[in-house]
């Protein structure tokens, strides 16, 4: 059953990116998108969809701040893509791991990218991770 469900996310995850990317590159919003599918998409792919748009500009500074010198505009539409889907999963989805958030990511621009892609992803999702984990360590919340 669990090997269903990842199936099932991995999907939704990979429909999201399809959907994503057909929104930027049509300047729609992600719900303009969703409107236009002639079979609506999974839940998870709407919540994926929904997450981000909601929380767009948080995700947006982050992937900002840990480019490091690159602005957010000169990436590659894939890449910023899946960088938004494993942010919000990692920091809005509660049931999926980090781990899977930051694998998932890394395994689709393996798949849909360039060939240096899952290493930059790896890396832009590694420091605000390792920051994140590094802001906790040092709140007292032991």
């Amino acid at each position: 059953m669990a090997s269903l469900a990842f199936a099932g996310r991995r999907h939704a995850r990979e429909r999201a990116l399809e959907l994503m990317y057909e929104a930027e590159m049509k300047s729609i919003s992600p719900d303009a998108v969703l409107d236009l599918q002639s079979i609506v998409p999974d839940d998870y792919t709407v919540q994926i969809m929904h997450g981000i748009e909601e929380h767009q500009d948080w995700i947006d500074t982050q992937i900002s701040t840990y480019s490091y010198k690159w602005d957010i505009e000169r990436l590659a539409v894939v890449d910023k893509q899946l960088l938004r889907i494993a942010l919000y999963e990692i920091y809005f989805a509660d049931e999926i791991p980090t781990a899977v958030a930051i694998d998932e990511a890394i395994e689709l621009a393996k798949q849909f990218s360039t060939e240096d892609s899952p290493k930059y992803i790896n890396g832009i999702l590694g420091n605000i991770v390792n920051e994140k984990d590094d802001e906790k360590d040092n709140s007292g919340d032991l």
